[in-house]
């Protein structure tokens, strides 16, 4: 299966801390793991606030991610003409791209986001 994971669930699986559903979708080898680039500048903003509870290297983030074998999905112009039709359900404009890249490409988008969760298509949501 054509897993792409939510920013969250990176972070998680970058400092070894997934829950065990998590664990069990991203371990296994016939999974194959795909990232979003918006993710990575999500992070990037985040870091750039300076937040004292967020401590991240986003590049050091994004060459484990390569190095673990992760795929990085490019955006598209098709992505981001998809999120026009997807329902108004969530308003962050980062999950939206995700949701986008997932139902356009038809990739399993792997989420802990409950908001996400409630969106039609291939969304598996991890509690």
């Amino acid at each position: 299966m054509k897993l792409l994971l939510d920013t969250h669930l990176l972070l998680w699986a970058a400092a070894g801390n997934l829950p065990a559903d998590a664990a069990r979708y991203i371990n296994d080898m016939d999974n194959i793991l795909y990232f979003s680039p918006a993710s990575i500048w999500e992070i990037v903003i985040k870091c750039s606030l300076d937040r004292t509870d967020f401590i991240v290297d986003p590049a050091s983030l994004y060459d484990g991610l390569i190095r673990a074998g992760y795929i990085e999905l490019a955006i598209k112009g098709q992505h981001t003409l998809f999120v026009h039709s997807l329902p108004m359900l969530h308003k962050d404009p980062f999950d939206r791209i995700l949701l986008a890249q997932s139902a356009y490409e038809r990739i399993t988008l792997l989420t802990s986001d409950e908001l996400i969760s409630q969106y039609p298509g291939y969304i598996i949501y991890i509690q």
